[in-house]
């Protein structure tokens, strides 16, 4: 198997480093010895085959599942693996799934009102007094993120692509560290795909993405690193254009005709 390099683990200007993970679920290992890291603003991607373990680092990432071994080292913090996800959250570290969760009988200035009151209260959040400066950084992020002239509608009068973004501009409201999508584009047509390509690489200069993508082109896109994973170890790291060379890489996943499935 073809390992990375390693200068990642030594790297000091990292902002989130996975140390020697895996994950075992009744004997089986989803996740075996993963050591890895993400740089601050950077776009980030994992992909492999169905199974290779892309989601549940993830979920080790932001406390969803915790390791049967390692450590994740974040920011000034140091290991983070016991925190609690709430605790994660207030850290930085944001996730989206696949499906978006948005309150769907709500406007999109409504749903934003929400993501910005830390306490997480629908009412608290509606009715609490309007400021000014939260007004203003609500557009700011609409405006990033193609919404703001719907931020009146409902929800769910937004097409699959916005709800996605809608999402997206909900965890960012928090100013997050670390933002963990999964399957961003998945269900979108090249026109909202690219606009998300465009959006993210907008986000990074606000914080670093990990995502968890099957769509290659895409990846190819906007990736600033590439981590291929296979059978719950990483195969290889590098560029798009590196890891699309490794003849590895190629035998095992995009020689099995899944150029567009990771």
């Amino acid at each position: 198997m073809i390992r990375h390099s390693g200068n990642k683990e030594s790297a000091t200007d990292a902002l989130l480093s996975l140390k020697h993970i895996s994950v075992e679920f009744d004997g089986f290992k989803a996740v075996n010895d993963v050591t890895t890291s993400i740089a601050p603003h950077e776009i980030h991607f994992f992909i492999g085959p169905n199974g290779a373990g892309k989601t549940t680092l993830l979920d080790v990432i932001c406390g969803k599942t915790k390791p049967s071994a390692g450590e994740v080292d974040y920011a000034d913090i140091g290991n983070i693996l016991k925190l609690k996800e709430f605790e994660i959250v207030k850290k930085g570290i944001c996730r989206k799934f696949q499906v978006p969760s948005t309150f769907v009988n709500l406007s999109v200035y409504d749903n934003m009102r929400i993501a910005l009151n830390h306490d997480k209260s629908v009412f608290g959040s509606l009715f609490m007094r309007k400021r000014y400066l939260d007004t203003r950084k609500i557009y700011e992020v609409l405006n990033l993120v193609g919404l703001d002239k719907k931020s009146k509608e409902r929800a769910k009068s937004l097409s699959h692509g916005e709800k996605q973004w809608l999402e997206i501009a909900m965890l960012l409201v928090e100013e997050p560290k670390l933002l963990l999508l999964d399957e961003p584009v998945a269900g979108m047509g090249q026109a909202e795909t690219e606009k998300t390509a465009r959006i993210l690489e907008e986000i990074k200069d606000r914080c670093a993405v990990a995502v968890v993508e099957h769509d290659m082109n895409f990846v190819k896109s906007i990736a600033d690193d590439v981590t291929v994973m296979h059978e719950g170890a990483i195969l290889t790291e590098g560029t798009a254009n590196e890891v699309m060379q490794n003849k590895k890489v190629q035998e095992v996943y995009l020689g099995r005709g899944e150029e567009q499935h990771a």
